[in-house]
């Protein structure tokens, strides 16, 4: 990644997060996220905090083979943004049947609301999940054609 524009602790923080989902490894989760964080971005409910974050997380890396390319990170006074591309693998239980064992790419932001002390509280997520359908085949492209 060559185009972090600001650094800080809670952009640090951030950035661990991703490394921890390449890697497996959440242990900074306790350290990133404060004990009440919500992720908006799961799509099924978590208990806040890290032990929610965690849950999320290590379905992400395990069972979609999630890892992240950081393409873009910056802060301000109270947020985070990360933009990154995801590369997993299909599983026919989440992306539609015939789409297990595939490979696909996907555009991703996140957005972290941030603590005076610099912990990230909340994370919202947005993802091109129609490109990743569509190369998976399991979603018809559009008909550009009419």
């Amino acid at each position: 990644m060559d185009n972090t524009i600001s650094t800080s602790p809670a952009l640090d923080r951030a950035l661990a997060v991703f490394a921890a989902i390449n890697d497996g490894d959440f242990s900074c989760l306790e350290d990133a996220v404060t004990p009440d964080f919500v992720d908006h971005g799961s799509p099924v409910p978590l208990p806040p905090g890290p032990a929610g974050y965690r849950q999320i997380l290590t379905l992400v890396h395990n069972l979609l083979g999630i890892r992240y390319t950081v393409l873009d990170a910056f802060g301000c006074e109270d947020r985070v943004v990360i933009r990154a591309i995801a590369r997993g693998v299909g599983v026919d239980a989440v992306h539609g049947a015939g789409s297990a064992g595939k490979t696909y790419e996907m555009q991703t932001v996140h957005i972290y609301r941030v603590t005076p002390d610099h912990h990230l509280a909340e994370h919202w997520g947005v993802r091109d999940e129609l490109a990743a359908r569509i190369q998976l085949g399991t979603v018809a492209p559009p008909d550009l054609a009419s």
